[in-house]
């Protein structure tokens, strides 16, 4: 799983026009699955998610996670983060995983974030959206569970 992850102070998605997720401050996640992705990674972006401390404490520093800001998360699918650029001038997304597949993962990553107790709004998969978002700072960071250390 690829995932793309941004501090807002608000972030919202529209489907047809109609805004289906919204968020005050806290965490845009963009999350791709690939083919191989498995609930262990699911599971393991989703802890990560919960826990990862990129606002800001009183002093300043990245030291506090979207749990103890009492923030929020917009989870959005985006299935073109398993695309490939790296021959010719068209994408490639022969590692993405199959709908089916991707959404089951999907679905699982946005439970487990929920069972944390934060609160989780979300796109609709495979839908055609609009993500609106603030950047806060801008803080943006990539995660891919394949690059993952065992001890994380």
């Amino acid at each position: 799983m690829k995932a793309v992850i941004q501090r807002v102070s608000e972030a919202r998605v529209e489907v047809d026009g109609s805004t289906v997720g919204a968020i005050g401050r806290g965490i845009l996640v963009l999350l791709g699955v690939e083919k191989g992705d498995t609930e262990r990674d699911a599971a393991w972006l989703a802890e990560k998610m919960a826990g990862l401390r990129i606002f800001e404490d009183d002093a300043g520093k990245m030291n506090l996670s979207v749990r103890e800001v009492e923030g929020s998360i917009l989870a959005v699918s985006q299935f073109t983060l398993a695309g490939n650029c790296a021959k010719g001038r068209r994408p490639s997304f022969d590692t993405a995983a199959p709908p089916d597949e991707g959404k089951r993962l999907y679905d699982r990553f946005v439970d487990l974030i929920r069972e944390t107790g934060i609160p989780t709004a979300t796109g609709i998969f495979q839908a055609d959206m609009k993500v609106h978002l603030v950047n806060d700072g801008p803080v943006t960071f990539i995660l891919d569970t394949k690059s993952r250390s065992s001890s994380t």
